[in-house]
């Protein structure tokens, strides 16, 4: 998260995607399953990509590099890296 422009939390995700400028939805793996299909219904109509990380939202929190929990992420601008290539 050095470069690019991301937004964490579950409200700012939904936010983003409504105004279309999500590239890219990270989602952590203990998300209820509720807020889990209303990201993905949204993303649906967003036509916008949704990858399920692996971990926890502790580890979601921690790959971040912050100190709390992050249940969802909304990747606006990918900067310098590749994230949004290796997902197709």
């Amino acid at each position: 998260m050095k470069s690019g422009k991301a937004s964490l939390g579950y409200k700012s995700t939904l936010k983003n995607l409504r105004s279309g400028k999500a590239k890219l939805i990270l989602i952590s793996k203990n998300t209820p399953p509720l807020r889990k299909s209303e990201i993905e219904y949204y993303a649906m109509l967003a036509k916008t990509s949704v990858h399920h990380f692996s971990g926890n939202n502790l580890d979601l929190g921690t790959a971040c590099g912050k100190l709390f929990r992050v249940g969802t992420l909304s990747v606006l601008d990918a900067g310098d890296s590749d994230i949004l290539k290796t997902d197709k």
